[in-house]
């Protein structure tokens, strides 16, 4: 049993490590924020870039898909090569490529053209999958939860800011502008990153077709990753599943909301992001089965509570906002918990095939979004914001049943 002068030089070495870490970590979670600022910013942007460019209804929507589709593409085969190439000069060569794509989607002459740099803009985006990774490795395991909760707090505070960050700035110069901003920002985190960031060499030396093959083989192998990576995505279709039709509620009466203040109901659900480093920590201290049932819960009890507030009458318009705002707070709560175990638990089986791993847990959970996204319109002409929140809730539902039956 240690004594108690050693017991306090062993929390002051703790404390000095998270303090020199902090910078570095600070700066992991600005960078995947604006990065994934690119990803779920066109879902707002739909309504004014399907008219701009000729798209029907039905093809408005491939805009809010372009560029999921391109991330989960690049993490399936973009994300591999850091477990074979040198992480840094990979993550800068991908940030490039992405300004480059940003711009030209700012000055897209088409609709079809759009789509393509929307897509690989996407694909380049998935150096953030590449920066967790790093992010992890600079940190000892006993508190990689921790870090790896707090740049999980840049990721969720982007995709919760990007969409009321993209009406405004659309609201005041137009749908262009946004890339416009959005390739100002990646410049900038390019040449900061290109100081800053490490170097960090692969384990291992292989082929990218052997790579690529062995993604299959590390699902098959790993019941951890298959089963986090499952329930990340069954909580991501619920997440996209509300994000997408809630817009189109707050449109309708009683709340009759204009789009610069649907903007800032969407900046409410940023309040969300401040779960992942007390989930990170529970993870740490062992907690991780029941951390994970707490945040399904949560998620249910969002789903719950949204329906009923979604069902305003005119006179409790107010009231029934805020609940509705609750909600949408809850509900990224139960998102960012989840996957802030999982990513926690990934990161710590097979050092060798990080870079593997981090690609199929986020590519899976994407295409879950995906999925979500696309159902979304499909429950809101069927049964309107009740069947929104009742589809919601049966993925969370699943996503609690997955992690009830798992082992640990």
């Amino acid at each position: 049993m240690s004594s108690i002068p050693e017991r306090i030089a062993n929390e002051l070495e703790e404390e000095a490590s998270e303090t020199a870490a902090g910078p570095s970590t600070l700066l992991f979670a600005i960078a995947t924020g604006v990065i994934i600022l690119n990803l779920f910013a066109p879902q707002t942007l739909v309504g004014v870039i399907g008219p701009s460019l000729g798209f029907s209804e039905n093809g408005a929507g491939l805009v809010a898909m372009a560029s999921l589709l391109g991330y989960a593409a690049g993490l399936f085969f973009l994300v591999p090569l850091a477990d074979l190439v040198e992480n840094r000069r990979l993550v800068l060569r991908m940030l490039i490529s992405a300004l480059v794509m940003a711009v030209a989607a700012a000055f897209a002459p088409t609709g079809w053209s759009l789509l393509v740099f929307l897509f690989l803009l996407g694909a380049a985006c998935s150096a953030i999958q590449i920066l967790v990774p790093i992010a992890a490795a600079m940190t000892p395991p006993e508190h990689r939860g921790r870090v790896i909760g707090n740049v999980m707090s840049g990721l969720m505070v982007g995709i919760l800011l990007s969409r009321p960050l993209a009406s405004l700035v659309a609201d005041i110069w137009g749908w262009r502008s946004f890339y416009a901003v959005s390739a100002a920002a990646l410049a900038l985190l390019t040449a900061v990153l290109a100081l800053r960031l490490p170097e960090r060499r692969p384990l291992v030396s292989s082929s990218y077709v052997s790579l690529i093959a062995s993604l299959w083989q590390l699902l098959r192998d790993e019941p951890v990753l298959r089963i986090r990576a499952f329930s990340a995505a069954l909580v991501m279709a619920s997440f996209s599943l509300f994000w997408t039709a809630v817009a189109l509620r707050l449109a309708q009466p009683p709340f009759s909301l204009g789009q610069a203040n649907i903007a800032m109901f969407a900046l409410v659900g940023a309040g969300g992001a401040a779960a992942t480093s007390p989930f990170g920590r529970m993870g740490d201290r062992g907690w991780t089965r029941v951390a994970t049932t707490v945040s399904h819960v949560i998620l249910l009890g969002a789903m719950a509570l949204s329906a009923w507030a979604g069902e305003a009458e005119t006179g409790h318009s107010v009231i029934s906002l805020v609940l509705l705002g609750a909600g949408a707070v809850m509900l990224d709560v139960g998102v960012t918990g989840d996957q802030t175990l999982g990513r926690r638990a990934i990161n710590l089986l097979r050092p060798e095939a990080r870079g593997r791993i981090n690609g199929l847990f986020v590519g899976i959970f994407f295409l879950g979004g995906a999925v979500g996204s696309a159902l979304a319109g499909t429950a809101w002409s069927w049964g309107g914001w009740t069947a929104v929140c009742a589809a919601s809730a049966v993925f969370g539902a699943a996503a609690l049943l997955t992690g009830l039956a798992a082992r640990k």
